[in-house]
Protein backbone atom coordinates (compact mmCIF):
# COMPACT_ATOMS: atom_id res chain seq x y z
CA UNK A 1 0.00 0.00 0.00
CA UNK A 2 2.91 2.32 0.73
CA UNK A 3 4.20 1.81 -2.81
CA UNK A 4 0.77 2.49 -4.32
CA UNK A 5 0.47 5.64 -2.24
CA UNK A 6 3.93 6.74 -3.36
CA UNK A 7 3.03 6.21 -7.04
CA UNK A 8 -0.28 8.04 -6.63
CA UNK A 9 1.32 10.97 -4.85
CA UNK A 10 4.52 11.33 -6.87
CA UNK A 11 3.48 10.15 -10.36
CA UNK A 12 -0.28 10.36 -10.87
CA UNK A 13 -1.14 13.43 -8.78
CA UNK A 14 1.37 15.77 -10.53
CA UNK A 15 0.04 14.66 -13.92
CA UNK A 16 -3.65 15.16 -13.12
CA UNK A 17 -2.88 18.40 -11.28
CA UNK A 18 -1.59 19.87 -14.55
CA UNK A 19 -4.55 18.42 -16.46
CA UNK A 20 -6.82 20.18 -13.95
CA UNK A 21 -4.90 23.43 -14.39
CA UNK A 22 -5.40 23.19 -18.15
CA UNK A 23 -9.14 22.63 -17.74
CA UNK A 24 -9.48 25.60 -15.36
CA UNK A 25 -7.42 27.91 -17.60
CA UNK A 26 -9.48 26.99 -20.65
CA UNK A 27 -12.76 27.57 -18.82
CA UNK A 28 -11.53 30.95 -17.59
CA UNK A 29 -9.63 32.31 -20.59
CA UNK A 30 -10.72 30.16 -23.59
CA UNK A 31 -7.24 29.11 -24.68
CA UNK A 32 -6.49 28.89 -28.39
CA UNK A 33 -6.61 25.12 -28.86
CA UNK A 34 -5.32 25.26 -32.42
CA UNK A 35 -2.17 27.08 -31.28
CA UNK A 36 -1.61 24.67 -28.38
CA UNK A 37 -2.10 21.71 -30.72
CA UNK A 38 0.41 23.05 -33.23
CA UNK A 39 2.90 23.87 -30.46
CA UNK A 40 2.72 20.29 -29.17
CA UNK A 41 2.72 18.56 -32.53
CA UNK A 42 5.30 20.60 -34.43
CA UNK A 43 7.75 21.68 -31.72
CA UNK A 44 7.50 19.99 -28.33
CA UNK A 45 6.81 16.37 -29.38
CA UNK A 46 9.56 16.38 -32.04
CA UNK A 47 11.99 17.91 -29.52
CA UNK A 48 11.29 15.35 -26.79
CA UNK A 49 11.42 12.51 -29.36
CA UNK A 50 14.75 13.67 -30.78
CA UNK A 51 16.35 14.37 -27.40
CA UNK A 52 15.43 11.07 -25.79
CA UNK A 53 16.27 8.88 -28.76
CA UNK A 54 19.60 10.70 -29.14
CA UNK A 55 20.44 10.12 -25.46
CA UNK A 56 19.09 6.58 -25.20
CA UNK A 57 20.91 3.27 -25.39
CA UNK A 58 18.16 1.54 -27.38
CA UNK A 59 19.60 -1.34 -29.44
CA UNK A 60 18.41 -3.02 -32.62
CA UNK A 61 17.24 -6.18 -30.85
CA UNK A 62 15.33 -4.08 -28.30
CA UNK A 63 13.64 -2.15 -31.10
CA UNK A 64 12.63 -5.44 -32.74
CA UNK A 65 11.13 -6.67 -29.46
CA UNK A 66 9.20 -3.41 -29.04
CA UNK A 67 7.75 -3.56 -32.55
CA UNK A 68 6.87 -7.25 -32.19
CA UNK A 69 5.01 -6.48 -28.96
CA UNK A 70 3.14 -3.53 -30.48
CA UNK A 71 2.03 -5.48 -33.57
CA UNK A 72 0.81 -8.50 -31.59
CA UNK A 73 -0.99 -6.45 -28.96
CA UNK A 74 -2.66 -4.20 -31.53
CA UNK A 75 -3.85 -7.19 -33.56
CA UNK A 76 -5.35 -8.75 -30.41
CA UNK A 77 -7.20 -5.51 -29.59
CA UNK A 78 -8.46 -5.23 -33.18
CA UNK A 79 -9.79 -8.79 -33.08
CA UNK A 80 -11.42 -8.26 -29.68
CA UNK A 81 -13.09 -4.96 -30.57
CA UNK A 82 -14.31 -6.30 -33.91
CA UNK A 83 -15.75 -9.40 -32.26
CA UNK A 84 -17.48 -7.43 -29.50
CA UNK A 85 -19.00 -4.95 -31.97
CA UNK A 86 -20.44 -7.84 -33.99
CA UNK A 87 -21.78 -9.67 -30.93
CA UNK A 88 -23.37 -6.44 -29.66
CA UNK A 89 -24.70 -5.75 -33.19
CA UNK A 90 -23.38 -2.17 -33.32
CA UNK A 91 -24.25 -0.35 -36.53
CA UNK A 92 -21.30 0.55 -38.76
CA UNK A 93 -20.69 4.09 -37.48
CA UNK A 94 -20.85 3.06 -33.82
CA UNK A 95 -18.69 0.01 -34.53
CA UNK A 96 -15.97 2.15 -36.13
CA UNK A 97 -15.84 4.53 -33.17
CA UNK A 98 -15.92 1.70 -30.64
CA UNK A 99 -12.99 -0.08 -32.31
CA UNK A 100 -10.96 3.13 -32.43
CA UNK A 101 -11.66 3.83 -28.74
CA UNK A 102 -10.20 0.46 -27.77
CA UNK A 103 -7.25 0.19 -30.17
CA UNK A 104 -5.98 3.80 -30.23
CA UNK A 105 -4.34 5.11 -27.05
CA UNK A 106 -3.22 8.57 -25.96
CA UNK A 107 0.51 7.85 -26.22
CA UNK A 108 1.45 11.50 -26.84
CA UNK A 109 -0.18 14.10 -24.58
CA UNK A 110 -0.72 11.52 -21.80
CA UNK A 111 1.75 8.71 -22.43
CA UNK A 112 4.93 10.72 -22.85
CA UNK A 113 4.43 12.85 -19.71
CA UNK A 114 3.68 9.74 -17.63
CA UNK A 115 6.82 8.06 -18.96
CA UNK A 116 8.84 11.20 -18.30
CA UNK A 117 7.85 11.03 -14.64
CA UNK A 118 8.19 7.25 -14.24
CA UNK A 119 11.49 6.94 -16.14
CA UNK A 120 13.07 10.32 -15.37
CA UNK A 121 16.35 8.58 -14.43
CA UNK A 122 16.15 6.04 -17.25
CA UNK A 123 16.33 7.40 -20.84
CA UNK A 124 15.62 3.93 -22.29
CA UNK A 125 12.14 3.85 -20.74
CA UNK A 126 11.18 7.16 -22.30
CA UNK A 127 12.74 6.23 -25.64
CA UNK A 128 10.54 3.13 -25.74
CA UNK A 129 7.50 5.36 -25.21
CA UNK A 130 8.65 7.50 -28.16
CA UNK A 131 8.63 4.36 -30.34
CA UNK A 132 5.16 3.50 -28.99
CA UNK A 133 3.95 7.01 -29.86
CA UNK A 134 5.23 6.78 -33.45
CA UNK A 135 3.64 3.35 -33.86
CA UNK A 136 0.35 4.73 -32.50
CA UNK A 137 0.53 7.62 -34.98
CA UNK A 138 0.95 5.14 -37.82
CA UNK A 139 -1.92 3.03 -36.45
CA UNK A 140 -4.12 6.11 -36.08
CA UNK A 141 -3.71 7.31 -39.64
CA UNK A 142 -4.10 3.85 -41.18
CA UNK A 143 -6.36 1.59 -39.14
CA UNK A 144 -8.08 4.42 -37.26
CA UNK A 145 -8.79 6.53 -40.30
CA UNK A 146 -9.79 3.51 -42.42
CA UNK A 147 -12.32 2.63 -39.72
CA UNK A 148 -13.95 6.05 -40.09
CA UNK A 149 -14.16 6.29 -43.86
CA UNK A 150 -13.96 3.92 -46.81
CA UNK A 151 -10.51 2.57 -47.75
CA UNK A 152 -10.64 4.10 -51.23
CA UNK A 153 -11.19 7.59 -49.84
CA UNK A 154 -8.87 7.25 -46.88
CA UNK A 155 -5.72 5.65 -48.26
CA UNK A 156 -3.99 8.68 -49.77
CA UNK A 157 -5.20 11.01 -47.03
CA UNK A 158 -3.90 8.68 -44.30
CA UNK A 159 -0.45 8.27 -45.85
CA UNK A 160 -0.15 12.00 -46.52
CA UNK A 161 -1.14 12.91 -42.94
CA UNK A 162 1.28 10.43 -41.40
CA UNK A 163 4.21 11.56 -43.57
CA UNK A 164 3.59 15.18 -42.54
CA UNK A 165 4.11 14.28 -38.88
CA UNK A 166 7.47 15.79 -37.77
CA UNK A 167 7.80 13.37 -34.82
CA UNK A 168 8.73 10.60 -37.26
CA UNK A 169 11.58 12.61 -38.79
CA UNK A 170 12.81 13.85 -35.40
CA UNK A 171 12.96 10.23 -34.21
CA UNK A 172 14.83 9.04 -37.31
CA UNK A 173 17.29 11.96 -37.21
CA UNK A 174 17.98 11.47 -33.50
CA UNK A 175 18.43 7.72 -34.04
CA UNK A 176 20.86 8.38 -36.91
CA UNK A 177 23.00 10.83 -34.91
CA UNK A 178 23.03 8.43 -31.98
CA UNK A 179 23.97 5.47 -34.20
CA UNK A 180 26.93 7.24 -35.83
CA UNK A 181 27.97 8.91 -32.53
CA UNK A 182 27.81 12.50 -33.76
CA UNK A 183 28.11 14.94 -30.87
CA UNK A 184 25.74 17.91 -31.00
CA UNK A 185 27.39 21.24 -30.06
CA UNK A 186 26.32 22.60 -26.69
CA UNK A 187 24.86 25.80 -28.16
CA UNK A 188 22.50 23.67 -30.29
CA UNK A 189 21.81 20.98 -27.71
CA UNK A 190 20.81 23.43 -24.95
CA UNK A 191 17.74 24.89 -26.74
CA UNK A 192 16.72 21.41 -27.90
CA UNK A 193 16.89 20.08 -24.34
CA UNK A 194 15.08 23.12 -22.92
CA UNK A 195 12.29 22.67 -25.47
CA UNK A 196 12.10 18.97 -24.62
CA UNK A 197 11.80 19.79 -20.90
CA UNK A 198 8.86 22.11 -21.62
CA UNK A 199 6.82 19.31 -23.18
CA UNK A 200 5.49 17.69 -20.01
CA UNK A 201 3.70 20.75 -18.63
CA UNK A 202 2.38 22.09 -21.93
CA UNK A 203 1.12 18.69 -23.10
CA UNK A 204 -0.82 18.04 -19.91
CA UNK A 205 -2.27 21.55 -19.82
CA UNK A 206 -3.38 21.02 -23.42
CA UNK A 207 -5.01 17.71 -22.52
CA UNK A 208 -6.84 19.39 -19.65
CA UNK A 209 -8.05 22.19 -21.93
CA UNK A 210 -9.32 19.62 -24.45
CA UNK A 211 -11.38 17.96 -21.69
CA UNK A 212 -12.68 21.17 -20.07
CA UNK A 213 -16.14 21.22 -21.65
CA UNK A 214 -16.82 17.53 -22.27
CA UNK A 215 -20.02 16.18 -20.69
CA UNK A 216 -21.13 12.71 -19.62
CA UNK A 217 -24.84 12.11 -20.23
CA UNK A 218 -25.08 8.36 -19.54
CA UNK A 219 -23.08 5.15 -19.14
CA UNK A 220 -24.18 3.33 -22.27
CA UNK A 221 -23.14 -0.23 -23.13
CA UNK A 222 -20.65 0.89 -25.84
CA UNK A 223 -19.07 3.36 -23.37
CA UNK A 224 -18.65 0.72 -20.65
CA UNK A 225 -17.18 -1.73 -23.17
CA UNK A 226 -14.78 0.94 -24.43
CA UNK A 227 -13.51 1.59 -20.90
CA UNK A 228 -13.09 -2.10 -20.16
CA UNK A 229 -11.32 -2.72 -23.45
CA UNK A 230 -8.96 0.24 -23.23
CA UNK A 231 -8.12 0.31 -19.50
CA UNK A 232 -8.42 -3.33 -18.40
CA UNK A 233 -8.22 -5.71 -21.35
CA UNK A 234 -5.31 -3.89 -23.01
CA UNK A 235 -2.92 -4.27 -20.02
CA UNK A 236 -4.03 -7.91 -19.60
CA UNK A 237 -3.18 -8.68 -23.23
CA UNK A 238 0.09 -6.79 -22.84
CA UNK A 239 1.07 -8.93 -19.85
CA UNK A 240 0.65 -12.17 -21.81
CA UNK A 241 2.44 -10.76 -24.87
CA UNK A 242 5.37 -9.74 -22.65
CA UNK A 243 5.53 -13.28 -21.28
CA UNK A 244 5.25 -14.71 -24.81
CA UNK A 245 8.17 -12.60 -26.06
CA UNK A 246 10.14 -13.17 -22.81
CA UNK A 247 10.66 -9.44 -22.23
CA UNK A 248 11.97 -8.12 -18.94
CA UNK A 249 13.42 -5.08 -17.18
CA UNK A 250 12.81 -1.58 -18.48
CA UNK A 251 11.47 -2.82 -21.82
CA UNK A 252 8.75 -4.91 -20.16
CA UNK A 253 7.91 -2.17 -17.66
CA UNK A 254 7.63 0.55 -20.28
CA UNK A 255 5.48 -1.50 -22.67
CA UNK A 256 3.21 -2.74 -19.90
CA UNK A 257 2.64 0.81 -18.65
CA UNK A 258 2.10 2.09 -22.22
CA UNK A 259 -0.65 -0.49 -22.72
CA UNK A 260 -2.75 1.10 -19.96
CA UNK A 261 -3.02 4.65 -21.33
CA UNK A 262 -6.51 6.07 -22.03
CA UNK A 263 -8.30 6.43 -25.35
CA UNK A 264 -6.70 8.64 -27.98
CA UNK A 265 -8.15 12.09 -28.62
CA UNK A 266 -7.93 11.26 -32.33
CA UNK A 267 -10.72 8.69 -32.02
CA UNK A 268 -13.01 11.54 -30.96
CA UNK A 269 -11.78 13.83 -33.74
CA UNK A 270 -12.42 11.16 -36.38
CA UNK A 271 -15.91 10.51 -35.00
CA UNK A 272 -16.68 14.23 -35.12
CA UNK A 273 -15.29 14.69 -38.63
CA UNK A 274 -17.15 11.74 -40.15
CA UNK A 275 -20.33 11.83 -38.04
CA UNK A 276 -19.78 8.50 -36.25
CA UNK A 277 -21.37 9.12 -32.83
CA UNK A 278 -19.09 12.01 -31.76
CA UNK A 279 -20.71 12.44 -28.31
CA UNK A 280 -20.02 8.83 -27.38
CA UNK A 281 -16.45 9.16 -28.69
CA UNK A 282 -15.82 12.29 -26.60
CA UNK A 283 -17.24 10.57 -23.51
CA UNK A 284 -14.91 7.60 -24.03
CA UNK A 285 -11.90 9.94 -24.18
CA UNK A 286 -12.91 11.87 -21.08
CA UNK A 287 -13.90 8.93 -18.87
CA UNK A 288 -10.94 6.76 -19.87
CA UNK A 289 -8.66 9.66 -18.94
CA UNK A 290 -10.40 10.13 -15.58
CA UNK A 291 -10.46 6.43 -14.68
CA UNK A 292 -6.87 6.00 -15.83
CA UNK A 293 -5.90 7.86 -12.66
CA UNK A 294 -6.66 4.60 -10.85
CA UNK A 295 -5.83 2.00 -13.50
CA UNK A 296 -2.50 3.50 -14.60
CA UNK A 297 -1.44 3.74 -10.94
CA UNK A 298 -2.11 0.02 -10.49
CA UNK A 299 -0.31 -0.88 -13.74
CA UNK A 300 2.77 1.17 -12.79
CA UNK A 301 2.83 -0.61 -9.43
CA UNK A 302 2.49 -4.03 -11.10
CA UNK A 303 5.15 -3.15 -13.70
CA UNK A 304 7.73 -2.51 -10.99
CA UNK A 305 6.59 -5.53 -8.99
CA UNK A 306 6.59 -8.01 -11.90
CA UNK A 307 9.42 -6.83 -14.14
CA UNK A 308 12.08 -5.31 -11.87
Amino acid sequence: MDVLFHITLNVIFPIFALIGVGALLHRRFKLDMRTLSKLNSYLLMPAVSFANVYESEIRGDTLLHILSFLVIQSLCLMIFSTGISKIAKFESGLSATFKNSVVLSNSGNFGLPVSQVVFHHNPLGLSIQVVVMIFQNLLTYTYGLFNSVSVDKAKFQAIKTFLKNPVLYAFLFGFFLHAVSIKIPEYIWTPIKNTSNAFLAIALITLGAQSAFLRITSFSLPLVLSLIGRLILSPCIAFFVILLLKLDGTTAQSLFIASSFPTSRNSSLFALEYGNHPEYAAQAVLLSTVFSMMTVTIVIFLAHLLFS
